[in-house]
């Protein structure tokens, strides 16, 4: 049938057509495996001693902040009245959300047969487990007395103390332990048999012995795999309908109150969709550097940064869509307080918070409507650090502009950080990136296992078809 298209016209659009392997220049099962391996298994090079130096020294700010508020009190922060909470429940859900982009990129995409996650899906869960971390120091030191944390558990003791289940603080904390739990299992569980790879390489007798340790035994036979699919596929799961509860719940620690500005229903779908924009964008400014040291573009293709991206532009636009609601429904509902509320943000002395928040998490991810810049790695690293800031601020926006004006004049108030709460929170980054420098230089970054799946060689077709081609060629 004859088209009314161009030659180039034609060219073009199936060369867009076309799918693109999601490893390059046709590399073999061999290649992937001491590609990933050689990271880990080579001496450890200058620069990462010198990052780990400066992320290790960052850290100790959170530890002196935390070993300071502990010995001295709650005020050293700049909590005042009515601003009860600030930063420390602002870095809690900031970092809580950084950690949802792994378990989206693990399970969901695994559920629905996504390939191209076999690639990134790794550094993401990685990512994951060492955010949940940062988060989770924030709001065990909130409480004052840290040692008396162990109430929350619902354990028999002398006081005959029980915790409040009506609480949505405590249901964070079956939330979260749950999501951090599940997440520990289905990261070490999808490393198994890449640990298996690393002792049976291993040069040294300690290193055969801690990776034999760790691989438990595996030995890669038809049982085990099928075992082991079964166990994936389970985690998986499981892990799904954590991806959209854990954020919800989290939410609810502000929309099951009747404060203007958090009591609404739109808040558990929207902070779900402001996670994902969030944990996305870090495994981007996470990944792209270190793909570019290990010149690993073979393996974390342009079109695998794309797809992040254009999950970046859906998102940070059903947060946009999220933003104006939020307004629409302050105006519509015609309850003054709600409206002054809004009014406030935009408009009061927070005013920067909102605009900058505004700007980073909605205008800025517009950008990727460009397949230039969803394929310039420059450019894509640069802009997704705005909605790294812009989530930030969107946190501190719901959190510290509902509350810093009450009912009356008389208890309104402004909050100023301290400089303790500014350097225990500098502090987390650091711990955030020495774990997982940690994690880099011990093991593998990338699924080997599962890149190895998706490559053609794993086709038990591959032979036949390339000697078809081949006889077909001679022809």
């Amino acid at each position: 049938m004859a088209t009314n298209f161009t030659p180039e016209v034609e060219a073009y659009a199936k060369a867009e057509m076309t799918r693109q392997p999601l490893v390059l220049h046709k590399r073999d099962l061999a290649w992937v495996t001491q590609k990933i391996c050689g990271i880990v298994e080579e001496p450890t090079p200058t620069w990462w001693w010198i990052a780990f130096l400066i992320t290790a020294s960052l850290s100790v700010l959170t530890v002196g902040g935390v070993a300071y508020l502990i010995s001295t009190g709650v005020g050293v922060w700049g909590l005042n009245h009515p601003v009860g909470w600030a930063w420390d429940i602002t870095n809690f859900v900031f970092w809580i959300g950084i950690g949802h982009a792994g378990t989206l990129i693990s399970a969901i995409l695994y559920l629905t047969r996504q390939k191209w996650r076999t690639a990134v899906n790794r550094a993401s869960e990685a990512m994951t487990l060492f955010a949940v971390v940062c988060a989770g120091i924030f709001p065990g030191v909130h409480v004052g007395r840290i040692w008396m944390v162990w109430f929350l558990a619902p354990v028999p003791q002398a006081n005959a103390i029980w915790p409040n289940f009506r609480s949505p603080l405590l249901w964070d904390v079956f939330a979260v332990s749950t999501y951090f739990t599940v997440s520990v299992l289905f990261w070490y569980v999808g490393l198994v048999p890449d640990l298996a790879t690393l002792r049976d390489r291993a040069k040294t007798k300690l290193r055969k012995w801690i990776y034999g340790l760790l691989s438990l035994g595996w030995r890669g036979g038809n049982r085990q795999w099928r075992h082991y699919e079964m166990a994936y596929m389970i985690l998986a799961g499981i892990s799904t309908p954590l991806v959209l509860s854990v954020h919800s719940v989290v939410s609810f620690d502000f929309a099951t109150s009747v404060i203007p500005g958090w009591h609404t229903t739109i808040f558990p779908p929207y902070f779900v969709a402001g996670a994902i924009f969030g944990g996305f964008a870090m495994v981007l400014t996470i990944l792209l550097p270190f793909r570019a040291i290990y010149h690993l573009e073979d393996i974390v293709t342009v079109k695998h940064v794309e797809v992040m991206c254009k999950i970046i532009l859906l998102t940070g636009t059903i947060v946009g869509y999220a933003y104006l609601m939020e307004l629409f429904i302050a105006w519509y509902g015609a309850n003054p307080n709600e409206r002054y509320a809004f009014y406030n943000r935009a408009l009061g002395p927070y005013w920067w918070a909102y605009w900058s928040m505004m700007f980073c998490n909605v205008i800025a991810p517009q950008f990727f409507w460009f397949k230039a810049l969803r394929t310039n790695i420059v450019i894509v690293w640069v802009i997704v650090q705005f909605p790294n800031i812009g989530m930030w601020f969107e946190r501190f926006v719901i959190i510290v502009t509902s509350i810093h004006r009450d009912y009356l004049p008389s208890s309104w108030g402004m909050f100023h950080p301290s400089i303790t709460d500014i350097l225990t929170f500098v502090g987390t980054f650091g711990i955030f990136l020495t774990l997982f420098l940690l994690f880099v230089r011990f093991l593998p970054m990338i699924a080997i296992a599962e890149v190895k799946a998706v490559l053609p060689q794993a086709d038990p077709h591959h032979h036949a078809e390339e000697e078809t081609h081949v006889h077909s060629s001679q022809k």
